[in-house]
């Protein structure tokens, strides 16, 4: 089978696309001052009030802006002893003061949300709302009530609205500005401070245990494209390991930074060198190349999402991650990974919850815990395979050192790594072949293989280099079938071994006949009885077959 062409790497899409390509191959080790900008200035934070009824403390607030309760160790290891504006400092989760400000993680969301530089002083008196017909905001797709910021709170789950240029206290009460349709351009350069949990865990490492895959395939030749929030270029761990990237959002300049940071984590994952605790790279020889897609917002546009695809094959990628701000399902962005896959380049999703079909040959993921839970609820039979997906350690973006994070995307980033091993090490095979080979040759976990909620099972990287296939010999459908199989079940098989069985029979029944007739014709020759007869051996003739 001769190699599959990557044609992608050999035309550009449009005028877009040209611009955006027109320096993404360039690696180096050295990195611009920009790449490395601190991110301890602005983050995400919430203003403790009085509350009604029960006082606030960290519990309640990690379920209201975090989803989990059980959070509440994280808001505590980064607020702990910090000068609060009347003096004083958190000491005991369930005693907080109303005016003190709680940071934030970066994926806090909800209405008490702020975002910005960490008031020092006192929250600024509650503002008369403005007048009807005052410029709008973004508030969960409608306008800001009285359109005013309300001292930056962000009241509808959207994109929260920084402070004014050069404030350094509490946010301006004045009226936002109009939110561009793309969300708020990023203030001053500054990115939100990333978080780290209170107990890192290496789980995911161990449990893959990507190095006894290494003999065999380091990911070597393979550029992964990472769809997501950048990634930040900055980083030792991924020296020499990056392209330049794209950044979709403003259509020009370069993807090797990162605000939010979920793109590193994902680069991390995929082709990072370990270091400590940290989790190293399921393909360490692979390169990176990050697609920003999103900056300091919660969502990206479908056309960013489709152009971020096209860039990615253009500039000859050749294992593209889709992280969590890429809606495979929306019709311009399944266009373009049907066109990334009709060029044989592999496409990494996460699976859906709503059940919404992919194009056959995207594998699709779902992250697990170590205990073995999913990390989110999958539509039914929506999954191919699973891969760690909760309490992930991986590189942090900007002054955060480790990353530890939960969510698909991690899961994602993991099987996308395990798929540039596989296409480093088996380069003749097809999208199909790849996706069924990582398929095959997980670890079963459920009733059935595949099973409805788990699909094939957790990736395993060493099996995936180093089995053999059968069925790889002749060409795979994109129902993991060989070409040809129309029934494609256990019953052909079975044909095939009756088929073979009654050919032996009839061969043997001949067999007996020919050696009969010889027998008779030697008992007439010298007057003896044929049924008695014996061969020079001494044995009695077979008995006629029936």
């Amino acid at each position: 089978m001769s190699r599959v062409p990557h044609l992608g790497r050999h035309r550009l899409t449009g005028a877009v696309v040209v611009t955006l390509v027109a320096a993404l191959l360039g690696l180096g080790s050295a990195w611009p001052a920009s790449a490395g900008v601190a991110a301890d200035e602005y983050v995400l934070y919430y203003t403790v009030t009085s509350g009604q009824g029960s006082p606030e403390n960290l519990g309640t607030i990690a379920e209201r802006f975090l989803g989990d309760s059980g959070r509440s160790a994280e808001l505590f290891n980064l607020n702990s002893g910090r000068k609060q504006p009347d003096g004083g400092a958190l000491s005991d989760g369930n005693k907080l003061t109303p005016g003190w400000y709680i940071v934030l993680p970066w994926d806090a969301v909800g209405a008490g949300v702020q975002y910005g530089v960490l008031p020092t002083g006192a929250p600024a008196p509650a503002t008369t709302p403005a007048k009807p017909g005052a410029t709008p905001t973004k508030n969960g797709g409608g306008t800001n009530p009285g359109g005013t910021n309300n001292g930056g709170t962000n009241n509808g789950g959207g994109t929260p609205v920084p402070p004014s240029p050069g404030t350094s206290g509490s946010p301006s009460p004045a009226v936002a500005p109009p939110v561009s349709p793309r969300g708020p351009a990023e203030p001053s350069g500054k990115c939100i401070t990333g978080t780290v949990a209170s107990s890192p865990s290496n789980w995911a490492f161990v449990r893959l245990a990507p190095e006894q895959a290494w003999a065999a395939s380091r990911g070597i030749g393979e550029m992964v494209a990472v769809v997501d929030s950048g990634v930040d270029g900055s980083k030792a761990q991924l020296s020499n390991k990056m392209s330049t990237g794209a950044n979709i959002v403003t259509g020009e300049g370069r993807g090797d930074t990162d605000c939010l940071g979920t793109g590193t984590a994902m680069a991390g994952l995929i082709a990072a060198k370990q270091e400590g605790e940290t989790f190293g790279g399921i393909a360490p020889d692979s390169v990176i190349m990050p697609v920003r897609v999103v900056t300091d917002g919660k969502t990206a546009e479908e056309a960013d999402q489709a152009a971020a695809i096209q860039v990615a094959v253009s500039a000859g990628a050749t294992v593209i991650a889709l992280g969590g701000y890429v809606d495979p399902t929306l019709p311009s962005v399944t266009k373009a990974i049907e066109s990334a896959l009709s060029k044989q380049i592999i496409v990494v999703a996460g699976a859906r919850t709503n059940g919404a079909a992919l194009p056959a040959d995207v594998i699709t993921v779902g992250g697990v815990g170590q205990d073995g839970k999913l990390v989110e609820e999958y539509a039914a039979d929506a999954v191919d395979v699973v891969a760690p997906g909760a309490n992930i350690s991986s590189l942090g973006a900007g002054s955060t050192k480790t990353f530890v994070g939960t969510g698909t995307q991690y899961a994602v980033a993991m099987v996308a790594g395990q798929a540039a091993l596989v296409r480093s090490s088996h380069p003749d095979l097809s999208v199909t072949q790849v996706a069924h080979r990582i398929a095959v040759t997980a670890d079963k976990m459920g009733e059935a293989q595949p099973d409805h909620r788990y699909g094939y099972g957790m990736i395993n990287p060493e099996a995936s280099v180093t089995k053999t296939l059968a069925d790889e010999t002749v060409p795979i459908n994109s129902q993991n079938r060989a070409v040809g199989d129309v029934s494609g079940g256990d019953g052909v098989r079975i044909a095939f071994v009756l088929t073979v069985l009654a050919g032996l029979a009839l061969s043997t029944l001949l067999v007996f006949r020919v050696m009969r007739s010889v027998n008779r014709a030697r008992a007439e020759k010298d007057g003896s009885d044929p049924d008695q007869t014996t061969f020079s051996d001494g044995s009695p003739p077979a008995s006629p077959a029936v």
